[in-house]
């Protein structure tokens, strides 16, 4: 449960702008979606591998230029 203390005289919109960033920063929609339906462990294994080399390809221009 997500819990965000409203400040005395706070504008509403901005406590309801802050609780939006909370529940997006804790991913819950992400993992309902995924959830939602299966996915094969091979799928999910390839998607990760496909992600871990374009992180490290990133990585590796940053060292390089």
């Amino acid at each position: 449960m997500l819990i965000i203390p409203v400040k005395e005289g706070e504008n509403i919109d901005r406590a309801l702008k802050r609780y939006k960033r909370k529940f997006d920063r804790t991913k819950t929609m992400r993992m309902l979606r995924a959830r939602k339906q299966f996915t094969k462990p091979s799928v999910a294994k390839r998607a990760q591998k496909i992600k871990a080399s374009y992180i490290q390809r990133l990585r590796t221009q940053e060292e390089v230029g």
